[in-house]
């Protein structure tokens, strides 16, 4: 039984960099953002298996910069009222009070780490079949009009042009068709998060799915994942 699953790849769409990261690298280094949706600190499996991705690609590619964004330690504003009346105000151009604008000036200072980012990691531990609560919450403040996608009354359209993104989740049971777990009705993880990457403009989203992750079948588990996470990040 293979404890790690890696999930499909979406199709490379127009305009991808060379995947050779030294010739990407002439010119200036890579910047890479990394995002840990757990809260478990060094008890997370994703967090373990996400350090050990950065960790591989930094040693291939030691010229990388990462700017790390935990979505429990970043004290994200709320998406409440002040939020969605600056939301609609900033679409419209229309003058902000003073919390609109302070939660406003916070949702551009994350945009920004998105705009600035060439390739994005992120650890997604499953909750309840799908993905943290934070990390919607994170995905609800920073996808705005004319910031991360546009919309002109009748298409979409992305507007970073980052060229891959690697996700990596992990699961605590193992999901497959003729298992009680079928994924075709358990699994709201992985959809939805490369739907959202592709959305705002993510050139090429690549993902593992490691399962298993407790009970006496995780320390097999996790060591498998642990290699191959460090051959993955070789040609990222």
């Amino acid at each position: 039984m293979n404890p790690v699953t890696q999930l499909p790849r979406h199709p490379r769409r127009r305009g991808f960099l060379n995947d050779d990261a030294s010739l990407e690298t002439a010119s200036r280094p890579i910047h890479l953002l990394r995002i840990d949706a757990s809260p478990r600190a060094s008890k997370s499996n994703s967090i373990a298996l996400t350090d050990a991705f950065v960790t591989a690609y930094s040693d291939a590619l030691p010229s990388v910069t990462v700017d790390v964004m935990n979505v429990w330690d970043e004290k994200l504003p709320e998406f409440d009222n002040a939020a969605i009346d600056a939301k609609y105000k900033g679409v419209a151009g229309s003058m902000m009070n003073e919390a609109e604008t302070s939660v406003w000036n916070r949702i551009q200072t994350l945009v920004a780490r998105f705009k600035r980012a060439d390739r994005i990691v992120l650890g997604v531990p499953m909750w309840n079949f799908a993905y943290p609560y934070k990390l919607k919450q994170l995905i609800d403040l920073v996808s705005q009009r004319n910031m991360l996608f546009t919309y002109d009354g009748e298409r979409f359209g992305p507007l970073l042009q980052t060229p891959r993104a690697m996700v990596i989740y992990t699961r605590g049971q193992e999901y497959k068709e003729d298992l009680p777990t079928p994924p075709s009705r358990f699994d709201h993880q992985s959809g939805y998060v490369e739907f959202w990457l592709d959305f705002i403009g993510v050139q090429e989203v690549r993902a593992l799915a490691v399962e298993n992750t407790w009970g006496d079948k995780a320390e097999a588990s996790i060591r498998a994942a642990r290699e191959k996470v460090a051959a993955l990040a070789k040609d990222f």
